[in-house]
């Protein structure tokens, strides 16, 4: 009965695992090629992209162009920084 169970658990958790990292690579995916698109013109390219894929993950939008635009996501414009300053490029 114990191996059954355990059996049991370990499918599911095999299962529920595999979904969750299908949905993590698509988010990624998607967070990826926007901050890509937004920072394309930024002067520090590594920093940018760090800081809008933290904003994307959260907020799951960017607006759109390279600056600007922040009207198109209220979530992504309202992330502020210890320092009460814009979190998101």
């Amino acid at each position: 009965m114990k191996k059954l169970f355990f059996a049991t658990m370990l499918l599911l958790a095999l299962l529920l695992g595999t979904s969750f990292i299908e949905s993590s690579m698509a988010k990624s995916v998607f967070c990826d090629r926007k901050c890509k698109a937004r920072c394309k013109k930024a002067g520090v390219m590594d920093r940018c992209l760090t800081y809008c894929g933290i904003c994307c993950s959260k907020c799951k939008c960017v607006p759109s162009g390279t600056y600007g635009n922040k009207h198109q996501c209220p979530c992504y414009r309202d992330m502020r920084n210890s320092k009460g300053k814009p979190k998101c490029p």
